[in-house]
């Protein structure tokens, strides 16, 4: 084969649940039935109502026609109705929002819109791995900045403050945080809003768990000035469980999205109708919609939580979102160690906590998208060992 790929692929390798999970379908191939509880891949099902809305829109044949590159006038006035109602936040459907395929796809276009080549980026550790594989392959330099156990897992502006911020353009971070499960809060989002409109740095707060086990959904656009110096990204996948229709959108000032909007109209052709019309139905569900999601996951949560402690692991109880992150014990040279030690012998994945970044080597996340069946075959395999053992 001559054909040769483009250098910047030498700066990304295979996503590690790529790779992780190809392993995990041949032990199950071989019998083993692997709980996985490694992916933030929700189980629970889509809003009948929002299923039942993408099937009759999909009958009209004008449906499969091309749509608006910044999606329907009626899908943005329905991200800004959520925004009024969950975050107290407005956000002009006209001009200040783009739906998006995904909210994925917004850290590639962001990145795109306002980086350039040799641009710094700083990015968590730990924090998403998306942020430094679009950087990479962009070719920005990454700057990890620390987030530890001993700040709540937020920023430590002291030590921003010291870095030479010359050449930085854009900051990545995740309140709710993955894969912490630290809180956001309206002391956090006001520094980084100033933080931002002191180092001419744009902060992109990227917020797609603010519903998972939390009635309280915070959005950094609510703080003064933020649309100076701030977007925001949100998505359905997992406040809605509707991760395989890829509905997201960024949020922000006018000038902010009309930059998106250029690189956007340039390589996509619209979102499918149905699609949008069914996103508009999730986004007018009423509250109960997410109190049942979260009394599940809260009870998935508890239960995990008495399993783990039978392996001398523990998490916060009260963080957010959909995975817990626990410190893996001592005697485990890292967390991948650890993660194979699991999985080798209780057949259960979990995510080390390393392939967020250094700064998660000695944890592990478990996902909270499995049933509670399969949390508690988690735990009978624990006491069964143990009585073997014994």
């Amino acid at each position: 084969m001559q054909i040769k790929a483009a250098d910047r692929l030498k700066n990304v390798s295979e996503y590690y649940f790529s790779q992780k999970l190809a392993e995990v379908r041949k032990l199950n191939e071989q019998g083993h039935e692997i709980i996985n509880l490694g992916i933030g891949n929700p189980d629970l099902p889509v809003s009948e109502k929002v299923v039942s809305k993408l099937n009759s829109i999909s009958q009209d044949s004008k449906s499969h026609y091309y749509q608006p590159y910044k999606g329907t006038a009626g899908l943005r006035s329905a991200f800004s109705q959520w925004y009024k109602k969950m975050y107290e936040v407005d956000l002009d459907s006209t001009k200040e929002i783009l739906p998006l395929a995904g909210s994925k796809e917004g850290i590639m276009l962001i990145t795109m819109a306002f980086v350039n080549p040799g641009d710094t980026i700083l990015i968590p550790n730990p924090g998403y791995p998306a942020y430094e594989s679009v950087a990479n392959l962009l070719g920005a330099k990454v700057v990890r900045y620390n987030l530890n156990a001993h700040n709540n897992w937020q920023p430590n502006f002291d030590e921003l403050n010291k870095l030479d911020l010359t050449s930085c353009k854009l900051m990545w971070v995740n309140y709710p945080n993955m894969p912490t499960g630290a809180k956001a809060t309206k002391e956090l989002f006001k520094q980084l809003v100033n933080f931002g409109l002191n180092n001419e740095i744009l902060i992109c707060n990227d917020n797609p768990y603010s519903h998972i086990l939390n009635n309280k959904p915070l959005s950094i656009m609510n703080e003064n000035r933020a649309k100076d110096t701030c977007l925001e990204l949100n998505s359905l996948s997992k406040s809605h469980n509707m991760q395989g229709f890829r509905v997201g959108m960024v949020g922000g000032h006018e000038q902010l999205i009309q930059a998106l909007l250029q690189v956007k109209s340039n390589y996509d052709s619209g979102m499918y109708l149905p699609v949008q019309e069914a996103a508009i139905e999730a986004l007018s569900l009423n509250k109960s919609w997410y109190e049942k999601n979260n009394q599940i996951y809260q009870e998935r949560k508890d239960l995990l939580r008495n399993i783990l402690s039978n392996l001398g692991l523990s998490f916060d109880p009260d963080s957010q979102g959909m995975f817990v992150w626990s410190e893996i014990p001592k005697s485990f040279k890292d967390a991948f160690e650890y993660s194979d030690h699991i999985l080798n012998k209780y057949r259960v994945f979990a995510a080390p906590g390393a392939i967020f970044g250094s700064n998660g080597n000695r944890y592990i996340r478990f996902s909270l998208c499995s049933s509670m069946n399969q949390i508690k075959e988690f735990g009978n395999r624990i006491k069964k060992l143990k009585k073997i053992a014994v």
